[in-house]
């Protein structure tokens, strides 16, 4: 983990709480010498300051994992996968455009990440349910300009996660991520770099660029809706894949039940926004994020005298 010199004290925070967290946990934390670090070969305006080795620290090649999950739902007999199709409500309940069909079910869950309420608009414009919207985010695939044996990236930043490069199991550079609020999704893919000058030349294998679902507030929808048999969950941002184990087994018994539940209650889809902070506080937030933000673009505000 890298704390460099294109930063704000948003990253110094996250550094240090990472090191806690690590030797909390028990799991080691060594500083090193950023200099030491292998595959960083930034600008000298971009250098590392401070640098931490977490050994414990693993990581997968998200391909492999998601044709891991594409194998395991190919096996189950109970499963149709359809491309991306309409939705309607129906007497019986409601309908799914298949691949030749419509697909009826008395019970839908609608997960549709930053999708859902123009998918819940077209269903019912006149519904309750807190708007969801979308956490822009691209990454690029590289060429390697040479090994790396390990992930490096940054501390989370700037209403967004850290800059990272992760090594792929045939060869390329996973770099990522641009990250910005949008409120509906997108589909123009940007780009941003600053781990290793090499990288000026590499060649782009391939672009990535997705919208992950946030909820107005920030939080998570995970529960019924107002209209019978119709369920939602989404809403959970870059936390959806790791959690959705817990989302699964608890929505499968809520909906079994027909009722959400201790567990689910808090994330009721008709629920007002859930106000974490006062208007004082969330101003002063955003105003720290914005400074952050502005530091990492190398804006340089003007100075001015405390007369």
């Amino acid at each position: 983990m890298l704390l460099n010199a294109v930063s704000s004290r948003i990253d110094e925070q996250s550094f240090a709480a990472v090191a806690e967290a690590g030797r909390r946990c028990g799991l080691p934390v060594e500083e090193v010498d950023p200099s030491a670090v292998p595959a960083h070969r930034p600008l000298d305006n971009d250098r590392a300051l401070r640098a931490l080795h977490l050994p414990a620290e693993a990581y997968l090649d998200a391909r492999r994992w998601l044709a891991t999950l594409d194998a395991a739902l190919a096996a189950l007999p109970n499963v149709t996968r359809v491309p991306t199709g309409r939705l309607r409500a129906v007497r019986e309940g409601y309908q799914l455009r298949g691949r030749k069909t419509w697909l009826t079910a008395p019970t839908l869950v609608l997960a549709a990440g930053a999708w859902t309420t123009p998918l819940l608009d077209t269903l019912d414009p006149g519904l309750s349910v807190l708007p969801v919207v979308a956490a822009e985010g691209t990454a690029v695939t590289v060429t390697a300009p040479g090994p790396l044996p390990a992930v490096l990236r940054t501390p989370n930043r700037a209403y967004a996660c850290g800059l990272h490069a992760v090594p792929q199991v045939d060869g390329p550079w996973y770099l990522g991520a641009f990250a910005a609020p949008a409120l509906a999704p997108g589909a123009e893919p940007s780009a941003v770099g600053q781990l290793h000058h090499g990288l000026g030349t590499a060649r782009v294998r391939r672009l990535h660029h997705g919208n992950r679902p946030v909820g107005l507030d920030g939080h998570p929808l995970i529960g019924p809706t107002a209209r019978p048999g119709l369920w939602v969950a989404t809403g959970t941002h870059r936390d959806g894949l790791h959690a959705s184990p817990l989302i699964a087994q608890e929505l499968a018994a809520a909906i079994l039940r027909d009722s959400p539940g201790p567990f689910l209650a808090p994330w009721r889809p008709d629920r007002g926004p859930i106000a974490d902070w006062t208007r004082e506080e969330a101003v002063e937030e955003a105003a720290v994020q914005h400074a952050a933000l502005a530091a990492e673009s190398r804006m340089r505000p003007p100075l001015t005298s405390p007369s």
